[in-house]
């Protein structure tokens, strides 16, 4: 009896190792997007002096924390929620690899924002968006970012069902419109693609967790009540978001 109680505590053990060695090889993999997350990197003089991507990118990051609907919804939500956002640090303009353009560190709670691949304040409103949701996420959930595929899954069809990624105006831009049910499509597409640029999975693998997390996930609308489809939808449904915190305030 004795040496069956060892070996079924030995299980679980081996168990929690593996898990820790997927979440590190999945962390290292991540550190090939973001370099500069890497414990031991340095930034570069030219990186964050004047005159550079960095400066252009802190520009665009105040005017999108002081002026995009979508953004100031959600640093509302995160605050009721108790996780107030600020922005020396929680936001880091940085060099990426590849093409990503932005990205959410659980592991210090901070928004990576890719300053050599974001040009335009459009762009950089959409970013701030989309990992804003993740950190909301993160915030109201539990979410095993690195060794459950699905949380990964449902956070990233959200983002880029709530964000405008897959607005109309984008994806003309992307020359992609006229098919039945598109937006599902594109947010389809885009979690897929977003999954795949940080963790080492297979195409079918992530495929299968969007598919199997997508019916709930895609309905899920917190905070904003709805798909805000435009700015003028996120400016209604920020101030419907105003509306119900005062309600619940004062009842």
């Amino acid at each position: 009896m004795e040496g069956a109680g060892a070996g079924a505590g030995a299980e679980p053990q081996r168990e929690r190792e593996r898990d820790r060695e997927r979440e590190q090889q999945q962390q290292q993999f991540t550190y090939q997007v973001f370099p500069e997350r890497l414990p031991d990197a340095k930034r570069s003089f030219l990186a964050t002096s004047f005159f550079t991507h960095n400066q252009k990118c802190q520009l665009m990051l105040l005017k999108a924390l002081d002026r995009s609907p979508y953004v100031k919804l959600l640093l509302d939500a995160m605050r009721r929620s108790g996780c107030t956002v600020y922005r020396e640090r929680h936001f880091s303009c940085e060099d990426c690899n590849g093409n990503v353009s932005g990205g959410f560190d659980a592991a210090t709670s901070q928004i990576v924002l890719c300053q050599n691949n974001i040009h335009n304040q459009s762009h950089m409103n959409r970013v701030v968006t989309h990992e804003l949701i993740h950190a909301f996420d993160h915030c109201r959930a539990h979410v095993d970012w690195f060794t459950n595929v699905k949380h990964l899954a449902c956070s990233e069809v959200r983002a880029a069902n709530l964000s405008g990624d897959c607005s109309l105006s984008n994806e003309m831009i992307r020359f992609n419109f006229g098919l039945k049910q598109h937006h599902q499509t594109c947010v389809r597409d885009r979690a897929l693609r977003s999954i795949l640029a940080v963790r080492k999975v297979s195409k079918e693998y992530a495929q299968k967790a969007v598919d199997e997390v997508f019916e709930s996930c895609f309905n899920d609308h917190e905070p904003f009540g709805r798909i805000p489809h435009s700015k003028s939808d996120a400016k209604h449904a920020h101030r419907d978001f105003q509306n119900r915190d005062r309600y619940y305030s004062n009842v």
